[in-house]
């Protein structure tokens, strides 16, 4: 293994030891998740041909802004303890930071996921396992996370970065949510992959695009 390589996983652990020993993040992220999906299962009947419509919609949505509050979470908690310091100075590359970081944040949304479907599925009458969903989600999941720990970066420096890490957020990863949602009703309708497949192409650029231009831009975000 490269010197590259065991700097992203050492930060990457460090990240998840701290949320195990912690759980802020995890929980956080849990407990809003699982107040939208209440709110949204008394919000709307549960007749099979509105669930099929609005489902999607509403899985994303929990899933986004549970996503954003843990960006918010994970750069404050490294900003108070000046430990973002301690990581500028160490004698490791910047794109290592940001792909250690990227790993610990792509690892709390999917726990947050893999925890949260359930829930949807009991209470919207899906299957609890969903092989093809997953497929769809993880590149999802990689690409919001592509660009919420460098914009999360940004906001993290800002006197008001609650309010600005969704204003610099939303408008670049409407593309992978929108790609998200429609492969989700792809796969919740029980659809083939062959009309999916623009969407999943979509994922696929936009997460290779992300990933190239975010690690490169990242050392310019960290130095200011």
């Amino acid at each position: 293994m490269t010197a590259f390589w065991r700097a992203v996983l050492a930060i990457a652990w460090k990240d998840l030891l701290l949320e195990l020993r912690t759980k802020e993040i995890v929980s956080s992220l849990l407990v809003f998740a699982l107040l939208v999906a209440v709110v949204f299962n008394f919000a709307i009947d549960p007749l099979p041909e509105l669930v099929a419509l609005a489902l999607p919609g509403m899985l994303w949505i929990a899933f986004v802004f549970a996503g954003i509050l843990g960006l918010n979470r994970t750069y404050v908690r490294e900003k108070d303890r000046e430990s973002l310091t301690g990581l500028m100075l160490s004698p490791v590359g910047r794109d290592a930071i940001y792909f250690g970081k990227l790993l610990g944040i792509l690892a709390f949304m999917l726990v947050v996921e893999v925890l949260m479907y359930p829930v949807f599925a009991v209470l919207f009458g899906l299957p609890l396992f969903m092989p093809r969903l997953l497929a769809v989600a993880f590149p999802a999941t990689l690409g919001f996370a592509a660009v919420g720990t460098i914009f999360s970066a940004m906001a993290v420096h800002t006197r008001s970065r609650e309010v600005m890490l969704p204003l610099l957020f939303f408008p670049i990863a409407l593309p992978i949510i929108v790609a998200a949602v429609e492969s989700s009703a792809g796969v919740l309708e029980g659809a083939g992959w062959a009309p999916m497949s623009r969407w999943l192409q979509l994922m696929g650029v936009f997460d290779i695009l992300f990933l190239v231009v975010s690690s490169f831009a990242f050392e310019y975000v960290l130095e200011e």
